[in-house]
């Protein structure tokens, strides 16, 4: 295990920016609403040679009920728990309130040991709390500017005493250099699989609100790790969790429930949908979370749509199957509407699950992992040529002023998802149903059912032109 450090501190003290400012990378959603951050968000920090694993945590709350405000405490009080290091956040701007004072107390109690950090001290504005910040018995305060990188040489000489070792990943590579494998195909050519695919599968688990997305995830890992409830909306960032399933590392990400654009009014609920956005367009599967009760309504439709768009292996999960009644029913309302709204996949996986009693939760993951292999599939440049040849002679290309289009060449030009290009003599002339009837006969014959294929028209150079 990496080194952790975890960071804590009452609502809107900078948690997130500081978390931000460590991983280089802006993740975390940052805004001046107190409680943006619900969920612990882990990330792989840095400060010049040292690494570590770096936690953000929701503000804390002095709540001990069962309301969403106590749970977000359980969930940071889990975070120190496992830390090897604790920094304390408090704003030196607004000085030191009874609730740092509170949790100062706290975390003097606990086993982890604890630097306190002093936000927002870039000009003289926060000399003020920073000379105050001496009474909360926690050692000298390390003055620091998250959002303007300000201090991160002080933060650095603290945090290098507590490390046992500078730890280095080896491995983050995530890719192989190899040449690619093949396989065989049933009839006995050759299928091409590229062995160059990420060694870690990202599965984005994305839905509406409320269907049971944050659920699911609790269910896989067997632990509370992720905030749920009754209330819509819970999860706001798109939370990030390692994983295992039979051998193959999967990284889980939990996201914030895609309403329809017209009903997102807040910028915070904004945030959040770029957020889920973004977390898309850097997974590799996809795992669309329906409520059964509900089946496929338009904002699933549209969900279902931008992943196919992105090029991402989508999966169809349908959750609560243990509370609908006419099974039947919702199984051909399902299948009926899966094949009219998305016809671009055809023969996606669709899975019922019930994420809170845990069934069918291996055969999702099993059709997650089919997905996954298809997505990466490589077909040679023999076979398809000779299976386009076949399929123009079945059924000929239309004629365009006065002469046929031609089709003379397609190849693979690369996985992830399955993309080909065609060289055809009258690109613009050739009907948008021919091409469709190019790429199910693809999907077909080459077994790629349920995977975003892009096929992609050219036209070759005339060498006789000038």
């Amino acid at each position: 295990m990496a080194f952790t450090i975890a960071i804590v501190g009452r609502p809107n003290v900078g948690k997130s920016t500081l978390f931000n400012r460590l991983i280089g990378k802006r993740h975390a959603i940052v805004d001046d609403t107190p409680g943006v951050t619900r969920d612990r968000r882990e990330g792989e920090g840095s400060i010049a040679e040292l690494e570590f694993r770096v936690i953000d945590t929701a503000g804390f709350e002095d709540a001990h009920d069962e309301s969403l405000e106590a749970r977000m405490r359980e969930q940071t009080e889990t975070a120190v728990q496992e830390a090897d290091l604790v920094l304390l956040l408090i704003d030196s701007r607004a000085g030191v309130t009874p609730l740092d004072a509170h949790f100062a107390r706290w975390l003097r109690r606990e086993k982890t040991p604890v630097l306190l950090v002093a936000n927002k001290c870039e000009g003289k504005a926060g000399m003020g709390g920073l000379a105050e910040s001496y009474g909360l018995g926690l050692g000298d305060p390390i003055a620091l500017s998250a959002e303007h990188g300000e201090g991160l040489g002080d933060l650095y000489d603290e945090i290098k005493p507590h490390m046992p070792e500078v730890f280095v990943d080896d491995d983050a590579d995530a890719w192989e250099d190899e040449n690619e494998r093949v396989e065989e195909s049933p009839d006995g050519s050759e299928i091409w699989r590229d062995s160059r695919a990420p060694t870690v599968i990202r599965m984005t688990v994305v839905g509406r609100p409320n269907v049971g997305k944050s659920t699911l995830i609790n269910r896989l890992l067997g632990e509370e790790r992720l905030l749920t409830g009754p209330e819509a909306g819970i999860t706001r960032d798109a939370i990030e969790v390692e994983w295992t399933y039979k051998d193959q590392p999967v990284k889980l990400i939990d996201t914030a429930g895609l309403r329809k654009r017209a009903r997102v009014e807040n910028k915070l609920e904004r945030l959040s949908t770029a957020d889920t956005r973004r977390a898309i367009q850097y997974s590799h599967v996809v795992v669309l979370v329906l409520d059964a009760r509900m089946m496929l309504e338009r904002q699933d439709l549209t969900i279902a749509r931008m992943c196919v768009e992105e090029g991402r292996a989508l999966i169809i999960a349908a959750n609560k199957w243990d509370i609908v009644e006419n099974r039947e029913q919702a199984l051909r309302d399902l299948r009926d509407r899966l094949e009219t709204s998305l016809p671009q996949v055809k023969g996606v996986s669709t899975v019922t699950i019930s994420a809170h009693q845990g069934r069918n939760l291996e055969k999702m993951l099993d059709a997650m992992l089919e997905a996954y292999e298809l997505w990466n599939r490589r077909v040679s440049t023999g076979r398809l040529n000779r299976w386009l040849a076949y399929m123009t002679e079945r059924h000929p290309p239309p004629l365009a002023r006065g002469r046929r289009v031609r089709l003379r060449y397609v190849t693979q030009v690369k996985s992830r998802p399955p993309t080909f290009a065609a060289w055809v003599s009258q690109p613009t002339e050739l009907p948008e149903a021919y091409t469709r009837y190019l790429v199910n006969g693809m999907r077909e014959d080459f077994g790629l059912p349920g995977v975003p294929i892009r096929f992609n028209l050219r036209r070759g150079k005339n060498p006789y032109v000038k």
